[in-house]
Parts: structure tokens; C-alpha cells; sequence
């Protein structure tokens, strides 16, 4: 179980961890907000490349095989990140780590529900998930702390020094697979592709998960370069710790199964967005106090809406499962790709409120299209 939570944090320690240190970058490297934002893009679209792809790397080699190493991959990447000497470099550094991603994330989770027995998947999924967000929320938290102390190659040093020491820790706690077993539907990706491209619904099950990653995507990268301008002139280090609030959304994370269950997927997304619409409204106040706890509702809207969306891929992906995970991971991280970059278009038109803007009517036109394209087909029995 410890073994997971690990690797669970490890897969996104490093994601997101240029995040509170956008503002920096823009200073030392003379940057635009957009060029910046490409740090954060950069591996979001990496992954969206090479996830569909892993799956059988890792059938034919085993999990831990593969976890393992990416983990040490990764650390060794980030560890180049800190030599870059202008922002391209660093940025072809964060996309590299990027493609080797997904073998940790992606390849742990199969290796729970493989492993584990059935009547304790759940928990030790709940371990792993956990251990997405300690991860997530460690990365961006170090990252502040460390560059904002020691300066920004230290940041990379710290973060690559963790993600090695953890991968040593895997590589101890976490048994190698047993109960590896390859998959029919596995190695018909690329025949099932077709037909669920021509599934309207799951299709757009596809656009409003990568709706949902762009939205938090370019709130959390975005925020950064509000707080850090005036009335608020934020540091690093007051920039990374806005992240706490991520913690706050996944403690509300998994009482969305029950909600989902009570009243369905396509009622509690709709939910979830209004949720997340009322948070990111409070984003626009001139107090400290309101913006956090806008953020905090903002992103617990946003776990609840990823939990409708990955509920409805059992219902409109019945059968080739695998390769309908696959194309919604490319289109999530696909968007979140986007999230990193298209706010820089409109921030010249209004700042942070031109961010918010769009943000809302990304998410809202999600929810409408969630809304009629979910619909339950009619049958003459109904």
C-alpha cells in the first residue's frame, strides 16, 4: 500500500511544479507569460502523445519493470532541467519528462487493479489517489520553497534528488507483478479506435475531460501571475503555498462516488461545474481570504466533475475499454496542454478577469454539451 501511495505521488511530483514559479521564470529569462506557461504545457502534452502507447510497452515487460525505471528517468530529467541555460531548453527537458510520464502513472494503476483482490482494489486505488494529490501538491510546495531560497536551478535539484530517493523506496516496497495477464482488448487499440470516434457520447466524454484539466490547468498556472502583482505582490514562497488548497479539493473527492451513484454522472457534472463556476467567480475579489476559498470550492468542483467523467467512460465504453482509456487520457492531457497556453491570447485584454472569463465559458459549454449529448437513449419499454 505504501509502495503505491509512492508512486502515486511520484507520478505527479514533477508535473506541475513550475506552477508558483512562473513569475520567476518570466524575470530571469526575460520571458512572455506564454513562453513560460510552455513549462507547464509541454509535459501535459507530452503525455497526451505517449499514454496510449505505454500500455503495451508494459504488457510485455511487466509493471514494476517499467515503473521502476521511469521513475529513475524522470528524476535523471529533472536533474537536466536545473543545467538549462535558456527557457527552450528547460521547456524540451519538462516535455521529455513528459513522454516517460505516463509509465508511472498510467502502469500504476493498472498494476492495483491486477494485484490487489477485488475487494480491495478500492482501497488501495484510493492509496494510489491519494498519493496523485500529496504528489501534486508536494512538487508545486518544494518547488516555491526551494527557488525562492536557494534559486530556480535548486528548485529542479530538490525535486529530482526527491523523485530518485523515492524511486529507491519503490523499487523496495513495491512487490513485482504477479498477476500479470495481457489483455485481448489490449492489443486491439488501434482497431477500436474507429468505432469509438463514431460514439457521439463518448466522444464527448473525450472533450469534457480535456475541458475540465484545460480549466484547472490554466486557473492554477494562471492565478500565479494575479497574486503576484499588485495589491497582492505574492513571493515564490506565498505563491506555492496558495496550493494547499488543492488538499482541501480531494477531501470532498470521495464523497463524489456516492453522489454520483444517487444521482447519476450526468446530474452530479452538472453539479460539479456550478460548483466550480461559483468558486472561480470568487476569484475575482480583492481579498486574500475570498480567492483561496474560491479556489478551494473551484477545484473541488473540478475533482467531482473528473469523477462523473471517468464514470460515464463504463457506460458509454463497454467493450475495447483500454483503448477508450487511452484516447480520453490523450484528449485530457491534450487540453490540459492548452490550459497552460491559451490564457497568455487573452491576458492582455483584462488580466486575470480575461482568464476567469474564459475559463467559464469553457466549462460552461461543457456542461451543456455533457448535458443533452448524455442524455439516456429512449427505449419503447421506457
Amino acid at each position: 500500500m505504501v509502495g503505491v501511495c509512492l508512486a502515486g505521488a511520484l507520478a505527479f511530483l514533477n508535473l506541475h511544479a513550475t506552477q508558483p514559479l512562473l513569475p520567476f521564470l518570466c524575470h530571469v529569462f526575460h520571458a512572455t507569460k506564454a513562453s513560460a506557461g510552455m513549462t507547464v504545457s509541454a509535459p501535459a502534452l507530452a503525455i497526451a502523445l505517449s499514454a496510449p502507447f505505454i500500455g503495451a510497452i508494459a504488457d510485455c515487460l511487466g509493471r514494476k519493470r517499467i515503473i521502476v525505471p521511469s521513475i529513475f528517468g524522470v528524476g535523471m530529467l529533472t536533474f537536466m532541467a536545473a543545467t538549462s541555460s535558456t527557457l527552450i531548453d528547460l521547456t524540451v527537458w519538462r516535455f521529455i519528462q513528459g513522454l516517460i510520464l505516463p509509465a508511472v502513472f498510467a502502469i500504476s494503476m493498472t498494476y492495483v487493479t491486477e494485484e490487489w483482490k477485488k475487494s480491495e482494489v478500492g482501497s488501495a486505488m484510493a492509496m494510489y489517489v491519494s498519493g496523485n494529490v500529496l504528489g501534486g501538491f508536494s512538487g508545486r510546495f518544494i518547488s516555491g520553497i526551494a527557488a525562492d531560497t536557494f534559486g530556480w536551478r535548486m528548485a529542479f535539484v530538490t525535486l529530482g534528488v526527491c523523485t530518485v530517493v523515492g524511486g529507491m523506496l519503490v523499487w523496495w516496497l513495491l512487490p513485482a507483478s504477479r498477476q500479470l495477464r495481457q489483455r485481448d482488448e489490449d492489443t486491439q487499440v488501434l482497431s477500436a479506435l474507429p468505432q469509438h470516434l463514431k460514439n457521439s457520447k463518448l466522444v464527448i466524454t473525450f472533450i469534457v475531460g480535456a475541458t475540465l484539466l484545460f480549466s484547472i490547468v490554466a486557473v492554477f498556472t494562471y492565478i500565479n501571475y494575479h497574486l503576484a502583482a499588485p495589491p497582492f505582490m505574492f513571493s515564490t514562497v506565498g505563491l506555492s503555498t496558495v496550493f494547499v488548497v488543492y488538499l482541501f479539493g480531494a477531501m470532498v473527492t470521495p464523497f463524489a462516488g456516492k453522489l454520483i451513484d444517487k444521482i447519476g454522472f450526468r446530474r452530479a457534472y452538472a453539479m460539479a461545474v456550478a460548483l466550480s463556476l461559483a468558486g472561480l467567480l470568487l476569484t475575482l475579489s480583492q481579498q486574500i481570504e475570498m480567492i483561496v476559498v474560491g479556489l478551494a470550492v473551484f477545484c473541488s468542483g473540478i475533482f467531482v466533475g473528473q469523477s462523473s467523467t471517468t464514470s460515464s467512460l463504463r457506460v458509454f465504453a463497454p467493450h475495447n475499454r483500454s483503448a477508450a482509456a487511452g484516447l480520453y487520457v490523450c484528449l485530457y492531457y491534450l487540453g490540459g496542454s492548452l490550459g497552460g497556453y491559451l490564457p497568455s491570447l487573452v491576458w492582455d485584454l483584462g488580466q486575470w478577469k480575461a482568464c476567469v472569463m474564459l475559463v467559464a465559458v469553457v466549462l460552461f459549454a461543457s456542461v451543456v454539451f455533457a448535458w443533452f449529448f448524455w442524455k439516456p437513449a429512449r427505449t419503447a419499454a421506457g
